[in-house]
């Protein structure tokens, strides 16, 4: 019905407003040509229905036009200047109902592509928020637009902060704050450093951090063609923690207290 009301809108509009001031005309005398009135309410027309109903707006302008003109006219037939009025209204009609009808169409794809979109965004979305690996989406300020519930998890991180796009680097301090990963004091500055130069130079070069709780993370930046980034930390904490070997512990702590980077051990890849 909501269809159908827009589609004869404009036609049944258009030919009330021409019919009143051909009667005010015969009524009341000389009143002024209505053919701009009449070609606004056919771009209305085609705007609310489409270039169909905008056409059938503009018929009736041409119509109504000529009997709004013979009323002034001599006699019955038209001359040249009535008929060259009438021309040109005939065309800026349906000009304006065409055109008028491309855009209103163009709009209408347009909208219908955002809302696809959306809904395809939102849906990757859900299935992220769904996956054991933590996913983080920056933009090209590094600021996150996206982060699931994984990496929430991981890094105790409130959903309040993770939905005000913080910028990466205040996802690095507040990981360090929350006590998330494993590593000296002395160590973190140097780490969070790090992680922000490779992060800005889109270094795909995969690392493993290891946090406090046990877990351990793979860590990997990739860079996107907008200029954002996207990071992944996928929990690879069995490969490592079950292929361990512990006779290598008092190794791995001399690294540690050496300023190794335990993180990129060549051993750790042997073990994995």
């Amino acid at each position: 019905m909501r269809t159908e009301w827009r589609a004869i809108s404009g036609p049944v509009l258009i030919t009330a407003i021409s019919l009143a001031a051909i009667a005010a005309d015969h009524a009341y005398g000389r009143v002024p040509n209505p053919a701009p009135l009449q070609v606004c309410i056919v771009a209305m027309a085609a705007a609310l229905a489409g270039i169909g109903s905008g056409l059938v707006s503009a018929v009736i302008a041409v119509a109504t036009n000529a009997l709004f003109m013979r009323h002034h006219g001599p006699g019955a037939v038209f001359d040249v200047p009535e008929l060259l009025r009438l021309g040109l209204l005939a065309t800026t009609a349906s000009a304006t109902a065409v055109v008028t009808g491309l855009l209103r169409q163009k709009m209408r794809d347009a909208m219908t592509w955002e809302r696809n979109r959306h809904a395809t965004a939102t849906r990757l979305a859900s299935a992220l928020d769904e996956i054991d690996i933590g996913v983080v989406l920056l933009d090209a300020d590094t600021r996150a637009e996206f982060i699931n519930r994984a990496f929430r998890k991981y890094f105790a991180l409130p959903d309040a902060k993770a939905d005000s796009k913080p910028p990466f680097i205040a996802l690095m301090y507040h990981g360090r704050d929350a006590g998330c990963y494993e590593l000296p004091k002395d160590e973190l500055a140097h780490f969070i450093s790090e992680r922000i130069e490779k992060m800005r130079t889109g270094d795909s070069t995969p690392i493993n951090i290891k946090l406090a709780d046990g877990q351990v993370m793979r860590f990997q930046c990739t860079a996107l063609p907008n200029g954002g980034r996207m990071l992944s930390y996928t929990p690879i904490t069995d490969l490592i923690r079950r292929n361990d070997d512990p006779a290598l512990a008092e190794y791995y702590r001399s690294l540690r207290a050496g300023g190794g980077d335990v993180f990129a051990s060549t051993d750790l890849r042997a073990a994995e």
